[in-house]
């Protein structure tokens, strides 16, 4: 097939080489050889490569606001990325042109870095960080995390993983997501309808989820009210799914204990915001799944699953049902 990677500018740890690709392709040859692929990181290579392509690659930032208008070969565009946020509306998507998200690539990232931030938040690291910058002594003994509650909202590849996290340090697990099936990494699911139910006994929470219109500001002022007092919350998913005042309000008051966000509103955050100073808080700047070595050819061979798929008359596992947005 005709294949053009779309690739961000050269200096970006995830620019998609021909070598990722060969290797790949080495990989599974039945699906993977014999493509004619191009590569470009500007507007005039994207024209080009455009024209007569038949799968377009590329990351939402470098995707979204380009026109497929003149894509009439195009019958799949795979974006480097689980989360389609910033490219809804998809109205951009040519008619039965199927879009493919890298869904499977960030599981093992995800896997340590929850755990690290659930480690970091019994042990009470983010108030030690705020006690440094006062230069303050004061010891804080706490409990290990087996048989404390943490409670994950959107149990797909991210929250799967921080599930098995935290089922690895003997913690008791709640799924919440939209459907309530059971699931190996969790000891309890409930369906998203009923997440009011389970936050009183939630310790600890992480946000997980997809953004969309019926996710944005799941964790309200008051669902994070409801929360047991000392309670902590992880936000690996999208900023806007909690209110990011409410947050630090609740944690300036203590009726928050700590937290660890990994996406905020807006990114980047503002020098100015109000955050920065919150007390036992972490920020990271969006970089809890993707690892530089792993991403690009674990993306690749997500995509190549989905062309032996398509190959095979099988539904695609990653395209993406553009009414639900995931």
């Amino acid at each position: 097939m005709r294949i053009h990677i779309q690739n961000p500018p050269p200096d970006d740890l995830f620019v998609i080489t021909p070598q990722q690709w060969a290797d790949c392709a080495a990989r599974r040859p039945d699906v993977g050889q014999g493509h004619d692929i191009s590569y470009a990181d500007d507007d005039a290579g994207f024209a080009k490569g455009i024209a007569d392509a038949e799968i377009l690659i590329g990351p939402p930032g470098v995707l979204k606001g380009r026109s497929l208008a003149g894509a009439k070969a195009l019958k799949i565009v795979f974006v480097m990325a689980a989360g389609m946020d910033k490219l809804m509306p998809f109205d951009w998507l040519p008619p039965g042109v199927a879009l493919l998200n890298n869904r499977g690539a960030h599981g093992p990232k995800m896997r340590e870095f929850a755990l690290m931030a659930l480690a970091m938040l019994n042990n009470r690291m983010p108030a030690y960080a705020t006690q440094q910058r006062r230069a303050e002594w004061t010891g804080h003994f706490t409990t290990i995390l087996r048989g404390k509650t943490c409670t994950v909202v959107g149990v797909g590849d991210l929250g799967g993983n921080a599930g098995a996290a935290a089922r690895s340090q003997g913690m008791k697990t709640i799924g919440v997501r939209a459907r309530p099936a059971p699931h190996p990494e969790f000891d309890r699911m409930v369906a998203i309808s009923d997440i009011d139910s389970v936050l009183p006994e939630s310790e600890f929470l992480v946000l997980a989820c997809p953004l969309l219109p019926e996710t944005r500001n799941l964790l309200s002022r008051e669902r994070m009210q409801k929360l047991p007092r000392g309670a902590k919350i992880v936000n690996v998913g999208r900023g806007p799914l909690l209110d990011q005042d409410a947050l630090c309000d609740l944690l300036e008051s203590g009726h928050l204990d700590g937290a660890v966000i990994d996406v905020t509103t807006p990114e980047p955050l503002p020098p100015d915001h109000r955050a920065w100073n919150t007390p036992n808080l972490v920020i990271t700047p969006h970089v809890s799944a993707d690892s530089p070595a792993t991403y690009n050819p674990d993306s690749l061979d997500i995509l190549l699953e989905n062309l032996r798929a398509r190959r095979d008359g099988k539904a695609m596992p990653n395209q993406v049902d553009l009414a639900k947005g995931y």
